[in-house]
Order: structure tokens, then sequence, then C-alpha cells
């Protein structure tokens, strides 16, 4: 996703609001006359206009808290870092105006709630061509169906959140890449573990190989992301559409896919397609 497209996101309720949300208290605190209305006019306290050591102590462990939490979830956008952080900062926000009085603590507890209810974060409503294979066999079946199909499958779960941050991103690159003989698949191993077990993909809350990728050719495993070194270490991967393209060689297998269709009968249409349909 480029960052003009990141701009453009930004200007739906959703973001705006919450980064108004996440940057409430250190910003009622340095303007002077949001600091002492709130606080001089309508509570009839002095000198609340500076960040005490308290509250420095509990900014500077929220940002240690995002820059870690980013970096785990794999966020290589602008919109992946807000997202990802919008929890952690909303909520040490509402410590924040707790900690400075309880009054202001429930307004913004609230208000938290209110935009929880009211604004769910936008999900890519675009083109796709990914098929869902919901069956624990489904997989299998479609590799075996016809092997002159290549598969680029996700390995994924609902609640993981760097899964949720590629949900776009793959949506995106099977619209444009899609042919009949190169698809696009997602498996849900949270509902089907022993699908992960199988691929050797782990769906533990403490896993580093969600999502995983898998290209299949000729119905077996050729390239996977994350990956396993020599050594039997996972080597970190950051699932951008830049980054897969270039990992699954994607332009390349693309051109050879255009070039060499299948012959024949019309290709055959996948089971999940069916359904999907």
């Amino acid at each position: 996703m480029s960052f003009k497209k990141d701009v453009v996101l930004l200007i739906k309720p959703y973001y705006w609001v919450n980064i108004l949300m996440s940057i409430s208290y250190i910003a009622a605190k340095r303007a002077p006359m949001i600091c002492n209305f709130l606080w001089t006019y309508l509570f009839n306290q002095q000198d609340q206009c500076e960040l005490d050591g308290r509250e420095t102590e509990i900014l500077f462990f929220l940002l240690i808290v995002v820059m870690i939490r980013t970096r785990k979830t794999g966020s290589v956008t602008m919109i992946n870092y807000l997202t990802s952080s919008f929890t952690y900062t909303k909520v040490a926000n509402l410590g924040l105006w707790f900690y400075s009085d309880i009054r202001l603590g429930l307004i913004y507890g609230a208000l938290f709630i209110l935009v929880a209810l009211t604004l769910p974060e936008p999900t890519y409503s675009g083109p796709d061509n990914v098929v869902y294979l919901r069956t624990e066999n489904g997989l299998d079946e479609e590799l075996e169906r016809d092997k002159r199909i290549n598969w680029l499958v996700t390995f994924y779960t609902v609640w993981n959140p760097a899964c949720a941050n590629f949900a776009p991103i793959i949506a995106e690159l099977s619209a444009e890449y899609n042919l009949p003989n190169l698809k696009f698949g997602k498996v849900d191993i949270g509902r089907f573990p022993n699908i992960g077990q199988k691929y050797h993909v782990s769906d533990s809350s403490f896993s580093r190989q969600l999502p995983t990728v898998i290209l299949f050719r000729n119905g077996k495993e050729v390239t996977r992301r994350p990956h396993a070194d020599a050594k039997g270490k996972l080597v970190k991967f950051f699932f951008s559409a830049d980054n897969v393209k270039a990992a699954f060689d994607l332009n390349n297998l693309y051109k050879e896919c255009k070039e060499n269709p299948i012959k024949g009968p019309k290709a055959i249409t996948s089971a999940a397609e069916k359904k999907k349909n």
C-alpha cells in the first residue's frame, strides 16, 4: 500500500477520531486554552498544565510498548503502525485521564466505548480472487485436483493482528495476479489446526509464523515465507505487497502462467470456488 493510499485512508473517521483520542491527554495538557478550561475553569484545579513525573513515565512506557508491538505484528505501512497502536495509546490515555481526575476519566471511558461500538476499523472492500478452503481436506483436494495449477496459500488465524494486516494485501495481489493456473487460497489453521501441523505452521498465540504464505507448484511446496534458515531459525519476513511479489517472484510466475495456459477443456473450477459462487 502506497503512502498516497495511506493518506487517503486517514480521511476516514475511524482513523482521525482514534488519532485524536490517542493524543487527547498530552494535547490537552500542552494547549493552554484547553488545559485552563478543563482543569482551572471546570474543576478549579491549579497548575495542571505540565506533565508530572508519573505521567511522563506512563507516556515513555507507552512508547516502548507501541514500538515492540508494531514490530512484532510486522507493521510496514503508516496505516499498519496506527491501527496496531490505537488500543495501547487509548488505554494509556484512559489511565492518564483517570489519574488526573476521575470525572475526566469517566468521560473519556464513555467516549472510548462509544467509538469502539460505532467506528469499526475499515476493511478492504475492493475486488479479490481469494479462495477460502473451508474444509479439513480442502487444500489437499485442490492440490491433487489439477497439478497444473499453481497455488499461493495463506495460512492464518482470525485473531492474529499480523494476519488481519495482511488480509487486504493478499486480496489486492489476488485481484492483480489471479489466472486459471495461478490461484490464491487461504486456510484458517485456528479452525483446522491439523492442517497447520501438517504444513508445520504453528497457531500458538506466541507463534512467529502467522501468517505463513506457501507457494505450491505441481502439488508440492516450493517456497514459503517466513522460512527457516540452515540452522532452523525462523527468518523474519515483513508482509508488504512488494516483499511478497519479490519473495515469490510473482511477476515472472504470472508471465509464465500467462504464456502457458491450461490447454484442452475449460479450466477446472475448484470445489471451494463453486461454493463461493
